[in-house]
């Protein structure tokens, strides 16, 4: 027998013993564990798991991450301001100087959430071997297969090698790519 009380969450010997044999012969004649048994053990059954309620899984869509850096550039840069608005009215001194802070602030922000890295890391204008197929976009006389050895290296290309977008707050409305700016006055 136990001398004392055992501490909470803790059975004493006599007191496993006897819940042993208890599990045993409900199991053997019932086919399950009684519900207090279940409890003393800090076990759910399998029908009150299934008929508890689910955690709220946030949905990922595959939109969001577009969304996201989107909304990124937005924020730092004013793109989507940039590219929404009618420039035609304006003297290509006037663009060029807008774009150059645009340029400035969108290229801190890509650095600051993605490594890139040239898919081939060559000279433009050269020949250049081809490694992966899959990341090569033949332009030219392509060959009916599609397939080349090699070619003149016109551009570089881009990969990603590493991303490190920030976590988003939950139920966060990523299509709201800047909110509104309404000034009390």
């Amino acid at each position: 027998m136990c001398r004392a009380p055992p501490p909470p969450g803790r059975i004493c010997s006599l007191g496993r013993l006897s819940l042993a044999f208890r599990c045993f012969f409900s199991l053997l004649f019932d086919g399950k564990l009684p519900d207090d048994v279940l409890a003393k053990l800090n076990l759910v059954s399998r029908a009150a798991a299934r008929s508890a309620p689910k955690a709220d899984v946030p949905t990922v869509r595959v939109s969001d991450g577009a969304l996201q850096v989107l909304g990124i550039l937005q924020r730092d840069a004013r793109l989507v301001d940039f590219l929404m608005e009618d420039i035609s009215a304006y003297s290509d001194d006037q663009v060029g100087a807008a774009v150059r802070s645009l340029h400035e602030q969108s290229r801190k922000s890509l650095q600051q959430y993605f490594k890139l890295a040239p898919v081939i890391d060559g000279v433009e204008g050269a020949y250049t071997k081809i490694d992966d197929q899959s990341a090569v976009k033949l332009i030219g006389n392509v060959p009916a297969d599609g397939k080349a050895a090699g070619g003149v290296l016109r551009h570089r290309g881009w990969k990603a090698e590493a991303v490190n977008l920030p976590n988003v707050p939950a139920r966060t409305n990523l299509s709201i790519l800047a909110p509104a700016e309404l000034e009390i006055e």
